[in-house]
């Protein structure tokens, strides 16, 4: 498989502004003590106590965190984490204000924002909580068919009739979606054409993969790694094969909840952003973590199916072990939470190449409008986080294609497969 890379603006001093540095932390919120706690005046969080949905993943573990470790509290909040059962109640829940904020896919809130993929209402992206960590699992039996990769998968499908194969990702407009058209039509499988796809809600893609109703799905950790540890199936690819430091879930809510909530919504993304910074922190605090969130009232699996991909050891079921230098991160010193506007335009070109989006839309100005980068900036402040100099960043994928954000509607007219 080709050599992937990721191209990001300069992590160094050059590269970045210490947060606060310049204008000090009073300019931007004059209520700020400097331990990072809230006052009691005008930039009190509106609201105390703030609803968070989250779906039973790895990567749900910034969230929960926050709430456990009490990084909350820090900022005059209380985060109040809600098991949801899919994404589409995710997304119900946050249109009708159920929800105050959730971390949820990328792609699902720029549906929601463009009225495809459900409902039709203004939302917000107040940060990113992880890059890469998800993969593609595919059934023993493609295996034993001889489909040990992209490649092989290619020739199998290739040489069986249109549909024979069923693939499953958890939301049309999702992440996961977007991970797995990508990989399958860079080696040459039309996902709406040549396979049948499905949408399965991510705790239930084992399940339905050992009963034969699927023969791959792309979803999140440790979904892929218990397919592995059962003998059900074996991954494929990671995500980060296809883009090395993508972007992945993020902490989404409505716009109006951020018109009405402005200082909880930099409380609660401060808070995000220090448990972020903390899992980082050392494979101590990862460990805890995983033995954390795998408790049944958050991801309910056993500890070992979520601490070795996020320790980044992973084993693909099929006889290979790696240390992967790109597994799932949390923080990065800022570079993974911030909102970049290219990232956000990158899922609008493949919702256009995919048919989901009929014509190009203003991207530039759209992610704008969901990525609050002003309420990013102000919780960083606060939590002495350093942000980028940009908002744009550039990354060669699985295919040799260079995403940069500057023409995106090329972009998405260049694939040579698309609907």
């Amino acid at each position: 498989m080709e050599t992937l890379k990721t191209e990001t603006p300069e992590l160094s001093r050059r590269g970045f502004i210490k947060a606060g540095a310049a204008a000090g932390a009073a300019a931007l919120l004059p209520g700020l003590f400097p331990g990072g706690a809230w006052a009691a005046g005008s930039d009190a969080p509106e609201k105390k106590e703030i609803r968070v949905g989250f779906i039973p993943l790895t990567d749900c573990a910034s969230v929960v965190m926050a709430a456990v470790k009490k990084f909350d509290e820090k900022y005059g909040i209380r985060i109040v984490p809600s098991k949801e059962a899919s994404w589409a109640s995710v997304r119900d829940k946050l249109v009708s204000g159920e929800l105050d904020a959730a971390h949820v896919l990328y792609g699902l809130v720029y549906g929601v924002h463009l009225g495809i993929g459900g409902p039709k209402k203004d939302m917000a992206m107040l940060m990113n909580l992880n890059h890469n960590g998800q993969a593609i699992t595919l059934s023993k039996a493609l295996r034993e068919a001889g489909a040990a990769d992209g490649a092989g998968l290619g020739k199998v499908v290739a040489a069986s009739s249109p549909g024979t194969y069923t693939f499953a990702q958890t939301f049309p407009t999702g992440t996961h979606a977007m991970w797995l058209y990508y990989w399958l039509a860079a080696h040459g499988i039309h996902p709406f054409r040549d396979i049948k796809s499905i949408v399965v809600p991510p705790p239930q893609m084992v399940a339905n993969m050992r009963v034969g109703n699927m023969h791959g799905y792309c979803v999140g950790e440790p979904w892929n790694q218990r397919a592995v540890i059962d003998g059900i199936g074996f991954t494929a690819a990671a995500t980060q094969d296809i883009w090395p430091g993508h972007p992945e879930k993020i902490l989404g809510t409505s716009a109006d909840w951020v018109a009405k909530h402005p200082n909880a919504a930099r409380a609660l993304t401060a808070a995000v952003l220090d448990a972020s910074r903390w899992i980082d922190a050392s494979d101590v605090n990862r460990s805890e973590t995983a033995r954390t969130i795998a408790a049944r009232s958050y991801v309910n699996t056993d500890v070992a199916v979520i601490e070795g991909r996020m320790l980044g050891d992973y084993d693909d079921g099929a006889g290979r072990q790696w240390k992967d230098a790109h597994g799932m991160k949390f923080f990065g010193d800022g570079a993974v939470n911030f909102p970049w506007l290219s990232d956000g335009m990158w899922f609008l070109t493949q919702h256009r190449r995919w048919g989901l989006l009929e014509r190009d839309v203003d991207y530039l100005a759209t992610a704008r409008a969901i990525n609050h980068i002003d309420i990013y900036k102000q919780a960083a402040t606060a939590a002495g986080v350093a942000v980028p100099a940009g908002e744009m960043r550039s990354a060669t994928l699985i295919d040799g294609v260079v995403w940069d954000g500057s023409n995106p509607a090329a972009y998405a007219a260049g694939f040579k497969i698309k609907a």
